[in-house]
């Protein structure tokens, strides 16, 4: 029939017209474009669910190192602690994949130890990394001390710094050294900030987390710190009277007193061999 309806048409002469020829070019190519269009369509709806998998995956990773790092820092998991995979996991509450890569992490940044089928272990803190680090904050901060002194009475932040003392003062009467140690530390990053130094402020970042793990271990181990506050009530003087040099050298002294006592600490009992 296809063969005898051919040799008609071509017999009378009846041919596609060139308009028709087109008008049919068209449709199949608005059908090709068609199809072409609707190709992404069916492939993206594929991608979400794996991209979303790795993103939770990844969530859960970054969760899991910013929590058991926390936990390191604030000695919630203390120099020789041992922690299994399985642990950690049913810890955070999520599964061992995102735990096993936490602990990589921390590995690489010196927090913790590796242990093949048996999780991580805290190491212990370094006197010597201490002494080293303390030598950088002491200079940086007194740095601060004195930007903080010379600049206009209004950029001083004493507002600021007097509530953290206060803070720190009402926390030592109670016998909370924790909130102590959460004033203080307020104090000092307020130092920081009131400076308006970037890269100052960059720097003692960088080294600030090791410091407050030290601080954290040796908190019931030190002597009661009323000089430390003594210290702080004559730097904030020394910043109202505007005097950068002796807020300078107040600071740097304070500095260096507390980084010594923390340090011999850490070697009297034995925090660096655990």
């Amino acid at each position: 029939m296809i063969v005898r309806s051919h040799s008609v048409r071509a017999e009378t002469g009846i041919l596609p017209r060139v308009s028709d020829r087109r008008n049919q070019g068209a449709r199949d190519t608005r059908g090709r474009k068609s199809q072409v269009e609707s190709e992404p369509v069916r492939k993206s709806t594929a991608k979400p669910a794996g991209g979303a998998a790795k993103a939770d995956s990844s969530t859960q990773t970054d969760h899991a190192y910013r929590v058991l790092k926390q936990m390191i820092l604030d000695n919630q998991l203390s120099p020789g602690t041992h922690l299994l995979e399985l642990e950690a996991a049913n810890l955070l509450g999520v599964s061992r994949t995102p735990v096993r890569e936490a602990m990589v992490r921390l590995d690489q940044e010196g927090l913790i130890a590796l242990r093949a089928r048996h999780g991580m272990r805290v190491l212990p803190i370094s006197p010597e990394d201490m002494e080293e680090i303390y030598q950088i904050l002491t200079a940086l901060e007194a740095a601060a001390a004195e930007i903080v002194a010379s600049k206009p009475p209004v950029e001083r932040g004493l507002d600021l710094l007097n509530r953290a003392i206060r803070d720190m003062t009402k926390a030592l009467d109670a016998g909370a050294l924790e909130k102590w140690a959460e004033a203080d530390e307020r104090f000092h990053k307020l130092l920081i900030e009131l400076a308006g130094n970037k890269r100052l402020a960059a720097s003692v970042n960088l080294h600030w987390e090791q410091a407050h793990r030290a601080r954290m271990v040796t908190l019931r181990l030190r002597p009661k710190p009323t000089s430390s506050m003594l210290d702080h009530k004559a730097l904030v003087a020394a910043i109202e009277e505007g005097k950068p040099s002796a807020a300078r050298r107040i600071h740097r002294e304070h500095r260096r007193r507390s980084g010594k006592m923390l340090i011999a600490l850490l070697r009297k009992y034995g925090l660096s061999s655990i």
